[in-house]
């Protein structure tokens, strides 16, 4: 059975491989220079470290280095998107993000200079991990429902602490405060390593983070775990429950992963690329690290990745509306 599953594995490689030289085949000189990677946060988050962990294998089979280079700041991590926004078609600037700067950032900053759907060619989604909603253990609660008990007995006493304004865990924040209809205070941070800096010295008491790098915290007793922001347990945590087990539906939001380039990038770079990811995360001992951070891959097609940007723009847009979130 193992010789026949790792004989199934390579040949979905040498597939995909082919497939790589065939859109070689349709771009020839592609890619003959470094590809920058860019990554709209500051070092040491979860974005950062999964790409870094991604790039030496994608530059290997690429047949070229791939740089990560960081470029933090704005709604969602909108600095390094308007970067690849405005960057030459050529396949040689990629952007990996999460929602931030593709979804949740745009839905609360109108004016954010790009549109999310025509300023970028889909490359494919990578990787999905678990959001975990943890408080400081000073916090008197250990469920959701002690939390929205607390928070309703002492109005705006309990601070959300986010990745930044308009990230992913900021809205997961207001879609709580909807659901729950409780006042709880949101407080943004300039990237995950602030954050967890703060929610640790107990400067706020209530984060979204994902599993990549809370769950060390939670390990060793720093944070405790509520519930997980998705539809299924985590594996690494299996008595924590979801959210939707806890009595919350709509907190339902995993971290996840994908990687896009500059609209017109030709069609032949965007597919060579997405086989190129397939392949790397493909590679067993990425799988591994991966698998430790609790991150599952994801790997689809182009189409599929620009299905889930326009469905996620679409729900993010309605929470602010109803959160009535205004940006001046």
């Amino acid at each position: 059975m193992m010789k026949r599953a790792m004989l199934a594995v390579s040949l979905c490689a040498a597939w995909v491989v082919h497939d790589i030289g065939g859109a070689h085949s349709q771009s020839r000189t592609y890619p003959n220079r470094p590809i920058k990677m860019i990554v709209p946060f500051p070092p040491g988050g979860p974005t950062d470290g999964m790409a870094r962990l991604i790039s030496d294998r994608l530059g290997a089979l690429l047949g070229q280095s791939v740089v990560t280079e960081n470029h933090g700041g704005g709604a969602g991590g909108s600095v390094g998107a308007k970067l690849v926004a405005s960057a030459d078609p050529d396949g040689y600037t990629i952007l990996v993000t999460p929602g931030g700067s593709l979804t949740t950032g745009p839905a609360v900053h109108k004016n954010i200079g790009y549109d999310p759907i025509t300023a970028f060619a889909p490359i494919g989604l990578l990787i999905e991990t678990p959001v975990i909603i943890s408080v400081h253990p000073d916090l008197p609660a250990k469920s959701l429902a002690e939390v929205v008990t607390y928070a309703k007995a002492n109005p705006g006493k309990i601070s959300w602490g986010s990745q930044g304004f308009g990230t992913a865990p900021h809205l997961l924040a207001e879609m709580f405060k909807l659901e729950a209809g409780i006042n709880i205070v949101h407080v943004p941070y300039r990237g995950s390593a602030p954050l967890l800096a703060a929610v640790v010295a107990g400067e706020i008491q209530m984060i979204g983070d994902p599993s990549t790098t809370s769950l060390p915290l939670i390990q060793s007793g720093k944070l405790r775990p509520l519930a997980i922001a998705g539809s299924e347990r985590f594996s690494q945590l299996p008595d924590v429950p979801t959210a939707p087990e806890a009595g919350y539906s709509k907190l339902n939001a995993p971290f996840w992963l994908g990687v896009v380039a500059p609209a017109g990038t030709p069609p032949a770079i965007i597919n060579q690329l997405n086989a190129a990811f397939r392949v790397s995360l493909a590679d067993p001992q990425t799988r591994v690290r991966l698998a430790n951070l609790g991150a599952e891959i994801k790997i689809g097609t182009p189409a599929e990745f620009g299905e889930l940007l326009a469905r996620e723009l679409a729900q993010w847009t309605a929470v602010v509306r109803a959160a009535n979130i205004t940006v001046e």
